[in-house]
């Protein structure tokens, strides 16, 4: 028995059987205990705990994963969520626990916001570095991980380290969970400005919409740009860019269809807090806790007008459902320094994401199968994927995607999880 904790351990049945459970509602892995750390020692013995064992071991934050990433059928999975302090704020970084959501860290970071935020706030900013964490900010500041200056975090073999530089931090930030256990995180802050101003611009076209998006990504005259092609109940498709500005910003020189513009001020918070809205509309109606087959790509500016128009052409509304969308937003490809967040070779790359939101959950399966063959077709193309996505996805299927950062994360693999105990749902190795 795992006894020399500050925390917990629970073997009781609904303890396991919400730990086998996520945001998306899909996959279904029951473990054989969960342990609630108290401290980072705490983690790094259960994880010599489980290894001894020959269990596999997860860290769940907020389980927002949408494909049971976040699981270990039969093995130890460990509640980050106790571990959610925020320490040190300085004026350029603050130090945080990993199972802190990105709404505590700006309660205490306010006027500074971590660099790279993502849209939605009650993630935990552990499971948001293991994918690399992707936002409307990722044109000017790129991903969360790309601006992480230290980590802290346990290992395979069950070692508490830190980093900052180096094969191990390489391997963490966006690594899938693969060769180390995130406890602690030092961000980097930027300033942000209290208010800001919103500019939902609208268009006749796909076309159109990504010309403007392609001269916005150049000038950054915008804090923040997302495309979004949504469902019009007359019929086909309504192309808007929702664009922030830290202050007044022009609109010259850009194709909009200028008279249906909508020019809001809101304050930095509500901003960033904007999808709180759409999860009380979902929980209102029920739709939260049905299965969220969503799948988020990446794919080259080459390509991205041909890849979105035949896809448009095979989704029909009911594939999204209401409150769905479809994301397309473009961010230069230097903005992304984190070595195993993959993207295209192109200069100029674009976020393609299907939010689905059905309205039932016998959809599921289909929408699961549709999403793996719109992969299929955007790797084709030389598209990426965000990990953050309802697929299932082979050990081969990883080995092409990291392409040759493969190598480097199986050396990480090898030397800091040699049993391969860590994070099992992601079938890399």
């Amino acid at each position: 028995m795992l006894t020399a904790l500050d925390g917990e351990i629970h073997f009781d049945e609904p303890t396991r059987a919400a730990a086998a459970d996520d945001f998306g509602h899909l996959v279904h892995r029951t473990p054989y205990a969960v342990v609630r750390p108290a401290s980072a020692r705490d983690v790094a013995s259960a994880v010599r705990w489980a290894a001894h064992r020959r269990r596999r071991f997860a860290a769940q934050g907020c389980r927002h994963s949408v494909f049971g990433r976040s699981q270990a059928d039969g093995g130890v999975v460990a509640d980050m969520t106790a571990l959610r302090a925020v320490h040190a704020v300085g004026d350029d970084r603050v130090t945080v626990d990993a199972g802190a959501t990105w709404r505590d860290v700006l309660a205490a970071t306010l006027p500074r916001v971590p660099a790279g935020l993502p849209d939605y706030l009650d993630l935990s900013v552990g499971g948001t570095l293991a994918v690399g964490g992707v936002g409307a900010q990722i044109s000017r500041r790129g991903a969360v991980s790309d601006n992480v200056l230290e980590m802290e975090v346990v290992t395979g073999r069950g070692e508490l380290l830190r980093c900052s530089g180096g094969d191990l931090f390489d391997a963490v930030g966006a690594g899938l969970g693969q060769v180390a256990v995130i406890t602690r995180a030092t961000l980097a802050l930027v300033p942000a400005p209290a208010h800001v101003r919103r500019h939902l611009l609208f268009y006749p076209d796909l076309a159109t919409m990504l010309a403007d998006q392609r001269l916005l990504a150049r000038d950054d005259r915008f804090a923040a740009v997302q495309g979004a092609v949504l469902a019009d109940p007359a019929g086909g498709w309504t192309f808007r860019l929702d664009a922030v500005a830290d202050g007044d910003a022009t609109l010259t020189g850009l194709s909009d269809d200028r008279p249906r513009a909508q020019v809001t001020t809101s304050t930095q918070l509500d901003h960033l807090d904007r999808l709180a809205q759409l999860e009380r509309a979902l929980r209102a109606n029920g739709q939260w806790d049905l299965p969220h087959p969503w799948l988020t790509t990446f794919v080259g500016d080459a390509r991205i007008e041909a890849v979105v128009a035949a896809e448009l052409d095979r989704l029909t509304p009911a594939d999204l459902g209401p409150f769905g969308q479809v994301v397309v937003s473009a961010f230069p490809g230097r903005s992304v320094t984190s070595p195993l967040l993959r993207l295209p070779a192109d200069d100029l790359c674009f976020a393609f994401n299907l939010i689905r939101v059905p309205t039932t959950g016998d959809t599921a399966d289909r929408l699961v199968a549709a999403n793996r063959a719109v992969y299929e077709r955007i790797r084709a193309t030389g598209g990426t994927l965000y990990p953050a996505s309802a697929l299932p996805m082979s050990q081969e299927d990883w080995r092409s995607h990291f392409g040759p950062a493969f190598e480097r994360l199986r050396e990480a693999k090898e030397t800091f999880d040699p049993d391969r105990i860590l994070t099992p749902g992601y079938e890399v190795f």
